[in-house]
């Protein structure tokens, strides 16, 4: 069989889809993959048969997209006669269906697969945008074979709007991560150390960690204005992630006070200590599909305070965190308050949270693309 995994830039690929490529390999298959930026990637390089460059790009009016990338799709499948091309990211997933709208009628192949991350349009969100969103979710769903949702809220909506037959959605619980490397028994004591005494904590001192891209809807202000409010001098709030909006969010934290107890992390390999040395995690967004970071702090036995809202609370509602509305600062320092002061409930809880993540396991995953896939070879 031969598979192209496509997204729309490579840090997709590198961080959720290198296990498929090692898994189906293994069974035999040809795995390609296709997106913005891959021939630098050696990690993409190295695990997929071969890789394919596309100039597309994650803003969905850049002209690319459409004018450019339709042709090199068009001719790459063609060319290299994929019997599944399955797609993740909103720009890569439109422009590869809309390319492959007739040749997949006419032969019959590819079969087409999106995994929906998150759709664009979602309880909560703005109307003109929800609006806009699905109908290119619903013009896009013509020329899809499978649907892949990985929230209960998405399932739901893919179901009720008719965006593809029901019988063609699919729900699994997320993309699939390692609870062997995210464990508790695989972060070592040292490593926990050795991250207080970079941050020059004391015995008194208390950590909170947020692993987010610093975007708008990620509300890492939140979590700066919750800890203002907490009033606690030893309690300290890490970020560890990179994106624009990383130096105001350090100038804010400078211009409230904060300087000594918000730490910017940059980009880390060392998440799992960070968590482990966390009394718990944090995710304020508007906006989230299944959140990677809470699953890892879950797996890891941390319990998170995430927003009230689609992924997270998926992640959530079997007592492995707490749960807060969007945009409200004073309910974020309101449970970081409640876990400081109720330390074994809160072990409790994310104790809950690790049983909770079986499966969301990446084994468990794989398993489910390998049926998924059989199934739509099977229709012929």
């Amino acid at each position: 069989m031969r598979l192209l995994l496509v997204s729309t830039i490579a840090a997709t690929l590198e961080a959720f889809l290198l296990p498929f490529a090692r898994y189906f390999r293994a069974l035999g298959w040809t795995v390609d993959a296709a997106a913005n930026g891959i021939s630098a990637s050696a990690e993409c390089q190295q695990t997929f048969n071969r890789t394919w460059e596309i100039d597309w790009s994650r803003r969905p009016t850049d002209p690319r997209n459409l004018l450019g990338a339709v042709g090199v799709i068009q001719q790459l499948v063609q060319r290299e006669n994929y019997d599944i091309v399955h797609v993740h990211t909103p720009v890569a997933a439109f422009v590869t269906r809309y390319a492959l709208r007739r040749i997949r009628m006419r032969r019959g192949r590819p079969k087409v697969i999106y995994t929906a991350h998150g759709f664009h349009f979602y309880r909560g969100g703005r109307m003109l945008r929800n609006m806009v969103f699905l109908t290119l979710e619903l013009s896009a769903g013509r020329w899809t074979d499978h649907l892949v949702v990985i929230n209960h809220e998405d399932e739901e909506a893919a179901k009720r709007y008719c965006i593809i037959p029901p019988d063609r959605v699919h729900y699994m619980p997320g993309i699939g991560v390692d609870t062997k490397r995210y464990s508790p028994d695989a972060v070592d004591e040292a490593d926990i150390n050795r991250i207080r005494q970079e941050l020059k904590f004391t015995g008194e001192d208390r950590l909170f960690l947020m692993v987010a891209e610093f975007n708008p809807g990620k509300r890492h202000r939140d979590a700066i204005h919750a800890l203002r409010s907490l009033g606690r001098p030893n309690v300290h709030l890490a970020f560890a992630g990179t994106g624009p909006l990383l130096e105001s969010m350090r100038h804010m934290a400078e211009t409230l006070g904060l300087a000594r107890q918000v730490h910017f992390l940059g980009f880390r390999k060392d998440i799992p200590a960070l968590v482990r040395a966390s009394v718990a995690t944090l995710l304020p967004s508007e906006r989230e599909g299944l959140p990677r970071s809470v699953m890892e702090s879950l797996c890891l036995g941390i319990p998170v305070i995430g927003s009230n809202i689609r992924g997270i609370r998926d992640l959530l509602t079997n007592g492995g965190g707490l749960l807060i509305g969007v945009g409200r600062p004073d309910e974020l320092a309101q449970a970081m308050a409640w876990v400081l002061e109720h330390p074994d409930e809160a072990r409790l809880m994310g104790e809950r949270g690790r049983q909770h993540m079986a499966a969301y396991d990446i084994r468990n995953i794989l398993a489910l693309h390998e049926d998924l896939y059989r199934k739509a070879l099977n229709e012929g």
